[in-house]
């Protein structure tokens, strides 16, 4: 439900005139950026920064900022921000801490990822309690210093200045001020280069193109010391893969050829993806020491991408780009022959004078199958005990791994599996909800858990109706609503790109009997209305049978086209070829299916008068639906809500097959609005019953009141763009889809949603009736 400004006086009285002032200014804003919990919790960190009393600057930044944070990565990093504030409260300064929160949404929005914020935040605490000195200039040149570094880059700028300058205080503030040379040459040094969120869109689109399938991805950031945290690793199905990659460059003499960053991410990507797809069991780890665990892992890639060359040829020279070329002399460490190992496994054409490298090379060759996980495990624990018998050292972690940039760190071979999407979703969103029917005793003898709602991780479901001794159903005493089956519908994220399969879910609810009389008083005050329109519609587009004329091909001679072909000709004209003619019979083949929103915000007065939305909503289908009525068009009548993904509520007041009388115009009249606006899934669902109809031209109208929005979405921007593939995949099916929008200022998210030409706004809430009939004549011509 949504939260009115006005219903928090309480609040409001207690700020400052200023904080108050600036609260109502910014209150549009943040309706529009938050779900009504993030709402919530907006203004709970508003109460707090208030009771806080440290500074005025830090409430007014916080008021301004926060909804700017929510529109970056998600309104769930909001209260991530008012718990490290009143933490960080005791620490340092209130104005040191309003600096902090004006450089919250734009390091948000360069980060990329709720997560990748969260270490941002940590990094921001360890600066204030080992250096608060250098809280307040690293703040004002954070722009600066996101301007050139990765999260990595900018952690391993703050570690060295705090290291260098652990007990001197100016030395800091010159340092964080970038005043420094020292700071400006590590600046230097830690530049970043290609940024992951810049090329994941196309990234993405790229995996899905080669391998067929989508890949989950998210950024990483390296670690303190060095950036061997930017190697990839997959965990729980899910690539995690460096926040930033430098071009690197292929050999050390002056000619050497460049890598760019997106090559080094596509090769990378297609790595980890090979290893999801044919890494197909784990391989058991207990009792390998250090070295046959390293000479496995270095077979497996090895296997891997031996498979995907077959596949994909041109992997290879990019893998091969980036593997050192080896160098030919008496190894010292087993470092060096895993490494030359690694690329004469990649380089069919590459031949190494090493006994253990040759006879590495020779024997993976003559595999006859790459398909078989396990002969990785036994060839390397073999290879792994010849190369000791070379009294070389003993393998050194650090000092002896892979040397390719590409490469992962391979734990998920030793914990992986086939691929599973399921599984991939859940790591990177949250768990599925579970529906199980069961019989009547089990319902009996559950334990009813009262607060239970979004979240339940089961909801169960009887078949048939339970009946209480008097012969009621506990239905009709509970006042429950029948149901259907749930139907379940992808979502697309904009975000990576991807749709998020069995998403949404659809219930199907039996529409409310409302007063007829009432019905019948409102179409008596519209009958002027409704008889204008049927005879508009009924002259704009002629019915029967149609004489088309002046056609080179037809079925009957146009005897007047004939004569004056025949005069042009003994004239010496030129005559017109066109004499034929053909009769045609034209009927309307038109079917319309209105979906309305009656979401909480139809409840709404209309302004300037005391009818609300959903009234007007209704006076305004029933105008258009006698109008159909009477001309013969067949149209459908539906109205949605929704209560978070798992429940979007779907009412069918009337279908095609069904005939408008009194029973639809009852519904009609006992429709109520409640709850959020889910679009995209309305659309799908609605979409299913537009695709079986034997008529041509099949359009859905919309009428909605607001943006699309619901509680358990914190990014405002994620349902705009789910509604605008649902639109899009309405178009490809031959679908019209047209929003018809109530809301003022909808413009800029309306076209957005419905495209150039296919929305209208209505600025004046109270002509509705008319603004429908109109806009139906201009779309069935």
């Amino acid at each position: 439900m949504s939260i009115r400004l006005e219903e928090q006086s309480a609040l409001l009285d207690a700020l400052p005139e200023h904080a108050a002032s600036l609260l109502r200014d910014n209150w549009s804003e943040a309706t529009r950026t938050f779900s009504g919990a993030g709402l919530r919790n907006y203004l709970r960190g508003v109460e707090a920064f208030n009771d806080l009393g440290r500074n005025e600057n830090l409430l007014l930044s916080y008021i301004e900022k926060a909804p700017q944070l929510a529109r970056a990565v998600g309104e769930d990093c909001v209260p991530l921000l008012i718990e490290f504030i009143l933490a960080m409260a005791s620490k340092t300064s209130g104005e040191v801490l309003g600096l902090l929160v004006d450089a919250a949404p734009g390091a948000a929005a360069r980060l990329g990822d709720i997560e990748v914020f969260t270490q941002f935040l940590d990094l921001m605490s360890h600066v204030a309690a080992t250096a608060p000195r250098g809280m307040r200039p690293l703040l004002e040149h954070l722009d600066r210093l996101f301007g050139q570094l990765t999260l990595g880059g900018l952690r391993r700028w703050v570690q060295w200045g705090l290291k260098t300058y652990a007990n001197d205080i100016e030395g800091q503030h010159r340092y964080f001020s970038l005043q420094s040379p020292d700071a400006l040459s590590v600046l230097q040094r830690e530049r970043k280069g290609t940024v992951f969120i810049d090329v994941q869109r196309r990234l993405n689109m790229y995996l899905r193109a080669i391998w067929g399938r989508d890949f989950f991805m998210r950024p990483t950031a390296g670690d303190y010391e060095n950036r061997e945290g930017l190697r990839p690793y997959i965990e729980r199905y899910v690539i995690h893969i460096a926040d930033a990659y430098d071009d690197y460059k292929i050999g050390e003499d002056a000619q050497a050829g460049i890598v760019s960053g997106v090559d080094i991410y596509r090769a990378a990507a297609n790595h980890c993806a090979a290893h999801l797809v044919f890494t197909r069991e784990p391989m058991p780890s207990d009792g390998l020491s250090a070295l046959e665990r390293a000479v496995c892992e270095l077979i497996e890639d090895a296997r891997v991408e031996a498979l995907a060359c077959a596949r994909y040829p041109n992997m290879r020279n990019a893998w091969l780009a980036l593997h050192p070329a080896p160098v030919a002399h008496e190894p010292q460490t087993p470092g060096e022959l895993l490494h030359r190992l690694a690329y004469g496994l990649l380089d069919p054409g590459y031949e190494d004078s090493h006994a253990w490298v040759a006879d590495a090379l020779a024997r993976f060759r003559a595999w006859p199958t790459l398909e078989a996980g396990g002969q990785s495990l036994t060839l390397g624990v073999q290879l792994a005990a010849a190369l000791a018998e070379f009294g070389l050292p003993p393998y050194h972690a650090e000092r002896d791994r892979q040397r390719a940039i590409y490469r992962d760190d391979n734990r998920f071979i030793w914990s992986g599996g086939d691929y599973d999407t399921d599984e991939a979703l859940m790591a990177t969103w949250e768990p599925k909800q579970q529906r199980r029917d069961v019989n009547v005793m089990e319902m009996v003898n559950a334990v009813d858990v009262e607060f239970a709602g979004d979240d339940a991780q089961e909801i169960w479901v009887l078949g048939t109706e339970f009946m209480l001794d008097d012969g009621t159903s506990l239905n009709e005493l509970e006042g429950g609503q029948a149901t259907s089956m749930p139907v379940h519908y992808h979502e697309w994220d904009y975000q990576i790109q991807l749709e998020r399969p069995e998403w949404a879910t659809v219930i199907e609810r039996r529409p409310a009997m409302g007063d007829l009389d009432e019905i019948e008083r409102t179409l008596d005050t519209l009958k002027p209305t409704v008889s204008r329109l049927r005879h508009k519609i009924e002259a704009l587009v002629p019915q029967g049978m149609q004489r088309i004329r002046h056609l080179e091909d037809g079925d009957d001679l146009d005897i007047d086209a004939a004569v004056r072909a025949m005069i042009d000709l003994r004239s010496g004209r030129q005559p017109d070829p066109r004499v034929m003619m053909r009769n045609r019979l034209h009927n309307r083949d038109v079917g319309v299916l209105m979906l309305l929103d009656v979401s909480e915000s139809a409840n709404d007065a209309v302004p300037g008068g005391d009818e609300t939305i959903l009234s007007l909503t209704r006076k305004a289908c029933l105008v258009l639906a006698e109008a159909l009525e009477k001309i013969g068009d067949p149209f459908a009548l539906h109205a949605f809500s929704s209560d978070g993904r798992h429940d979007v509520r779907y009412q069918r007041i009337k279908d095609f097959n069904q005939p408008y009388d009194d029973t639809g115009k009852a519904r009609l009249a006992g429709m109520t609005a409640g709850y959020s606006t889910r679009l995209g899934t309305a659309l799908r669902h609605a979409g299913g019953f537009l695709r079986h109809l034997p008529q041509q031209k099949k359009l859905l109208l919309v009428i909605t009141d607001g943006e699309p929005a619901d509680v358990d979405v914190r990014d405002p921007q994620y349902l705009r763009y789910d509604a605008r593939y649902a639109v899009d995949e309405l178009r490809r099916a031959g679908i019209v889809t047209y929003g018809l929008s109530l809301d003022p200022y909808a413009d800029q998210y309306v076209s957005q949603i419905f495209g150039i030409g296919r929305y209208a706004v209505v600025d004046h809430v109270e002509r509705l009736p008319e603004k429908l009939s109109t806009l139906y004549m201009g779309l069935t011509r």
